[in-house]
């Protein structure tokens, strides 16, 4: 006997029950959800395997279509607790994910003591965040202490008036960035300008110099420190930049009280420092003074909520995209928020790290 073609039928019979409050309702069984068409090993297994695969592979090898995983998915998450209900969240993390084309988004909030994502939803606008502080409720919006955040004040106007007694923590990356992308901009401005083509010598020193400025003067090979001697003697507002960009990036690996002095200096040398791009940093940076001083204080960033991003793209790629937001969303609850299911046989595999 061919034992791939063998076809194993399990019946079992259950029972109508007449409940004065609800009505006729069917019997709950132990081994199915209600109203599920499949059992809870089953599910179990689809949900496992989608955390692992795409939709398409997982129906192939269960024998069924990819809307009935997309069913036990939804229903699964729907069905049980998401974390933002039972969680006791004292520091969070919130930030944005672009999911389709046509400037589509989700906003998504992760808890740092965890590093699971708690909540996510589609849009990125102060009406979303609103509906995160709502299911929370007030008392425990009161017990959040530290919010971390990028410079959006679609986030930073409600976490003020929802949480205002919670650190707001401006994260490090994003500021460095800032200074990074004003450096690639001053030098831009130089490379193309009709002077440094005239001049054949310092046409070179800035030639092939994005890497050598971009990278942290610590991780500099010789070849590009004797590079970035040639840019300090050939254009000095470049190397200005340059040591702006630096001395910033040192403001966050100092204790807090040198941080600020440290950064108090830096705003002063950015507003004489005669280049356009800083001068204007230096404004953007002087009003999230306190926001960087809370991250330098509390140690915190938004690191956690970045890496939870990756993961959701990585949802994204693998199913070559999605049609709609709450089927990403279900996914991501299900692989991130801790939501999946055991691998059926296998109790010591839980999570989705199993």
């Amino acid at each position: 006997m061919d034992l791939g073609t063998l076809m194993v039928y399990l019946v079992a019979d259950t029972h109508r029950v007449a409940c004065p409050e609800h009505g006729v309702v069917i019997a709950h069984v132990p081994w199915a959800r209600p109203a599920s068409r499949f059992t809870l090993a089953f599910e179990d297994l689809g949900c496992w395997l989608a955390t692992h695969c795409n939709q398409t592979v997982v129906a192939r090898y269960l024998r069924t279509t990819w809307r009935s995983i997309g069913h036990v998915i939804a229903g699964r998450v729907g069905a049980t607790e998401w974390p933002v209900a039972t969680a006791e969240l004292g520091r969070i993390g919130i930030d944005e994910i672009s999911y389709r084309k046509g400037q589509q988004y989700l906003t998504v909030v992760v808890d740092h003591a965890t590093g699971r994502l708690v909540w996510a939803a589609p849009g990125r606008n102060k009406e979303t965040v609103g509906r995160f502080f709502d299911l929370l409720g007030p008392e425990r919006c009161a017990r959040i202490k530290l919010v971390t955040r990028d410079a959006a004040t679609w986030i930073s106007t409600v976490v003020s008036k929802r949480c205002p007694q919670a650190a707001q923590c401006m994260d490090p990356f994003h500021v460095i960035q800032w200074a990074t992308q004003a450096v690639d901009a001053v030098r831009r401005a130089v490379y193309r300008a009709p002077y440094y083509w005239s001049r054949t010598r310092k046409a070179r020193a800035v030639r092939g110099a994005r890497w050598i400025l971009l990278r942290n003067r610590d991780d500099l090979f010789d070849k590009q420190r004797a590079g970035l001697a040639k840019i300090q003697e050939a254009n000095r507002p470049l190397y200005r930049a340059y040591l702006l960009k630096e001395q910033l990036r040192l403001v966050f690996q100092l204790p807090v009280a040198d941080a600020m002095r440290l950064l108090d200096r830096w705003l002063v040398w950015a507003r004489r420092s005669q280049i356009a791009r800083f001068v204007a940093l230096a404004r953007t940076i002087a009003a999230h003074r306190d926001a960087i001083r809370a991250s330098i204080e509390h140690g915190a960033s938004n690191g956690r909520v970045e890496a939870m991003n990756t993961g959701i793209r990585l949802l994204t790629r693998r199913a070559y995209g999605f049609h709609s937001p709450d089927a990403l969303i279900a996914l991501a609850m299900l692989k991130h928020g801790g939501l999946c299911p055991p691998l059926p046989g296998r109790a010591q595999l839980v999570g989705s790290g199993s």
